[in-house]
């Protein structure tokens, strides 16, 4: 429990994201901020699915309107930040089995308190539909949660079915919930919005919850509304819809009725979608981006941006990047669960080479689920040594020692079976290496490295099928399914820019690789890996567990590791004022000023 302690102390605090005042401050103005290449918002309700559990869904778009109970990332920094929470400080008692959260004086904006039972609102659907939470984790929250409760309006309490560490609860737990107004605890457009706290309200029955979710879910689809649907209008963040398009431009204006420590001083701040890096580099180039990024083909040209005005800064995220297979493939998932197989596509890979050659130097290898960069006190020595370095010698001779013969150059089954040198249980006789690859259009560096991996492959028999498709369309097809369903026909998936670890921000990898966790895409099911898991949740030795979580997960290789670029090289006009580039990917806009 000390050692809890010291972890929450260092990793959190009380120090406010944004920047101090400043007597140059000029008030107004409009920011446009080019979104990534592909990656547009599309769903507004603050409880996401895994089809839908983006950056650009959650810590780009849904928090500037809807905070989430606690808020991460001080400035540039990994860690909680209590000064942009709703909550204070949870207080854990009786052996870490209870919690008890503080709220703080937020309001909606239609006027009323942000109170305890807008947390039991969003824990009653979270209990009738956690299936469709994407940060949802069998066992874990809320299956870990036997009661909950608010005894007065700015108290929610917590009773768990044992004692759990409280770094890893408060960071991964308490972290997922966002308060929801009761004006969205309604059946229908017809049926009236709550007034009040009454317990007679929908979402009090699993029953009622579970209709209410339906209609809530049916009216984020409906993006041509989402400015316009007086449900989306009810805010407690610093920021509302002034118009949306269903491309994805966002136009946000200042929310009047904003309570917390900051408010908005720039009049408009406005996303614009893009179909291609090249795109947004030509609006870039033009002046007409205050906040953009600069397309890693396109950083010889950081000198020219500069004379027009623009600070080029990296923005490193809290995350790691990675390739998935599908382990419920009904045709080629028992290959994916061979070790050998995972280690000769992992030895494929020139980590080094692609962050040199395609990065431009600015990114970072990726060896297991753990972070290297940003500086954080989570990576051990396995998460920084590359235990599988690029050879394409040593993948061929795997496959070779396992049964496979190169026919027609692509590596085919020769020995089925269980045994050492066997292609292993439940792989074909006659099963070759001949697997479709999807990885994310409209970005250059993408191409590049799937162009190099098809290559490596072939040298030792592995043919590699690629296809784009766009970055919502490839997390999409993606998700987690069974053998039985008609879309479990997905092979190897590649988004590009892997996980970053939010609302989760411990990086425990529970809704990761946790047996039938809600982004867990590839479906890897383990029992060491649940194991290991639930030791980071429940030990008071929080870093002895996580060490032996990440020296495990480095070796077995769920997903193939691919090195972490920076989320952007980011263009940002020597105008603006008091941006911190947040690890954790959460934007505070309102906190910058010309």
């Amino acid at each position: 429990m000390a050692l809890s302690t010291g972890l929450l102390a260092a990793c959190g605090s009380t120090g406010s994201a944004s920047a101090g005042a400043s007597k140059s401050v000029s008030a107004g103005g409009t920011v446009y901020f080019g979104e990534a290449a592909g990656q547009n918002p599309n769903y507004i309700f603050p409880f996401t699915p895994s089809a839908d559990f983006s950056v650009a869904d959650t810590s780009l778009f849904e928090y500037l309107m809807y905070r989430p109970l606690y808020f991460f990332g001080n400035g540039d920094h990994v860690g909680i930040n209590y000064t942009l929470s709703l909550a204070n400080p949870p207080v854990y008692s009786n052996g870490n089995t209870t919690v008890t959260i503080t709220l703080r004086n937020y309001r909606w904006s239609n006027g009323t308190a942000v109170t305890a039972r807008d947390v039991i609102f969003w824990m009653n659907l979270l209990k009738a539909e956690k299936d469709n939470w994407a940060a949802y984790v069998p066992g874990d929250f809320p299956d870990n949660v036997v009661s909950y409760g608010a005894p007065n309006a700015h108290t929610v309490v917590f009773h768990l079915n044992h004692a759990y560490n409280p770094t890893w609860f408060t960071y991964n737990e308490l972290s997922q919930i966002t308060p929801l107004p009761l004006a969205w605890d309604r059946t229908s457009m017809a049926s009236s919005p709550a007034t009040n706290a009454s317990s007679a309200l929908p979402d009090a029955t699993p029953g009622g919850a579970k209709v209410v979710y339906r209609f809530l879910a049916a009216q984020s689809r409906d993006l041509a509304t989402y400015a316009t649907n007086p449900l989306w209008r009810v805010v407690d963040g610093p920021w509302r819809l002034e118009s949306f398009t269903t491309q994805g431009k966002a136009v946000f204006v200042p929310n009047p009725d904003y309570s917390g420590p900051t408010r908005p001083r720039i009049k408009k701040f406005v996303e614009l979608p893009f179909t291609s890096d090249q795109a947004e580099f030509n609006l870039l180039r033009s002046g007409a981006l205050t906040y953009g990024y600069v397309p890693l083909a396109d950083l010889s040209q950081s000198k020219y941006l500069a004379s027009l005005g623009y600070k080029i800064r990296p923005w490193r995220e809290f995350g790691f990047n990675y390739m998935v297979e599908n382990y419920s493939n009904p045709t080629y998932g028992a290959l994916f669960r061979q070790l050998y197989l995972r280690q000769a596509l992992q030895d494929l890979v020139n980590q080094p080479a692609w962050v040199k050659t395609f990065l431009k130097g600015d990114g970072s290898p990726t060896y297991s689920p753990v972070p290297n960069t940003p500086s954080n006190k989570f990576a051990d020595a396995a998460s920084r040594h590359n235990r599988y370095p690029f050879s394409t010698a040593k993948a061929k001779s795997l496959l070779l020692s396992h049964g496979f013969v190169l026919r027609n150059r692509v590596m085919t089954c020769e020995r089925a079976g269980g045994g050492p040198t066997d292609c292993g249980a439940g792989v074909k006789q006659g099963t070759a290496l001949s697997f479709n690859m999807l990885y994310s259009s409209g970005v250059s560096y993408l191409g590049e490295e799937m162009a190099q991996f098809q290559s490596s492959a072939a040298q030792v028999g592995i043919k590699l099928n690629l296809s784009q498709a766009p970055y919502d369309q490839v997390l999409s097809d993606a998700s987690p399914c069974a053998p039985s369903q008609a879309s479990c026909t997905w092979q190897l998936a590649y988004w590009g820019i892997g996980w970053e670890y939010s609302p989760d921000n411990l990086p425990t990898g529970g809704e990761l690789f946790g047996t039938g966790a809600g982004s867990n895409y590839g479906s890897w099911s383990d029992t060491e890996t649940n194991d290991l898991i639930t030791l980071t949740h429940t030990s008071a030795d929080i870093t002895t567990a996580l060490d032996e979580y990440q020296n495990y997960l480095a070796q077995e290789l769920p997903v193939i590791y691919a090195p972490m670029p920076a989320d952007q090289i980011s263009a940002i006009s020597t105008r603006l004022h008091g941006v911190k580039q947040n690890p954790y990917l959460n934007i505070t806009p309102e906190s910058w000023y010309f």
